[in-house]
């Protein structure tokens, strides 16, 4: 997996981090970050997954209402939260391959409420790993890596290989928030 602490602590961009990746390599990538996920999941119960931890820090500024800013999110509502980012994220990284101009977000994410047990985790993370392997089918055999766009002012340009692995830094942003609620939900189960 690709390690970006280097790139969160400024060190390098994300550009240099993805310089010289092929697409062979983004398929790579996808299947080891989702097997980790599986991994990291493997021994939960349909207990774990509905588990409330305790998170202090919780903060989603993107929260559907003002009652779920600060919201502990459950296992099943980060396994659906973590797929829709990166699903985003390769859906607009297949667009600009493509040459398509970059015209907004393609988001679509199960409603986190409704996953409850481990086959419905480990479901959605297959799959995510369908459609986002699946995505990599739709890159031309040259795809359009000059095609860029900015998301805000502040931000980095992001081509079709960026926008992809961007998508797996997210996923990747949150392993130790899914081994953190998993140690919370095993303790708690062993009490």
């Amino acid at each position: 997996m690709l390690d970006f602490s280097r790139v969160r602590s400024k060190e390098i961009t994300l550009a240099d981090l993805t310089a010289g990746l092929a697409l062979g390599d983004l398929r790579t990538l996808t299947n080891e970050m989702i097997d980790a996920q599986l991994a990291l999941i493997a021994d939960c119960t349909d207990t774990d997954v509905v588990f409330v931890p305790d998170d202090p820090q919780a903060n989603d500024s993107a929260a559907a209402t003002e009652g779920e800013v600060n919201l502990s999110w459950t296992l099943g509502h980060v396994i659906v939260h973590t797929t829709a980012s990166s699903e985003e994220y390769a859906f607009i990284a297949a667009e600009l391959a493509r040459g398509v101009t970059y015209h907004g977000r393609s988001r679509s994410e199960t409603p986190w409420e409704t996953v409850k047990t481990m086959a419905q985790c480990r479901a959605r993370l297959e799959e995510s790993r369908r459609m986002r392997l699946a995505s990599l089918g739709l890159w031309p055999d040259k795809p359009h890596l000059d095609n860029e766009y900015r998301p805000s002012e502040n931000a980095p340009t992001y081509n079709a290989l960026r926008r992809f692995v961007g998508g797996l830094s997210h996923d990747d942003s949150h392993l130790a928030h899914i081994q953190e609620i998993v140690r919370q939900a095993r303790a708690s189960r062993n009490a």
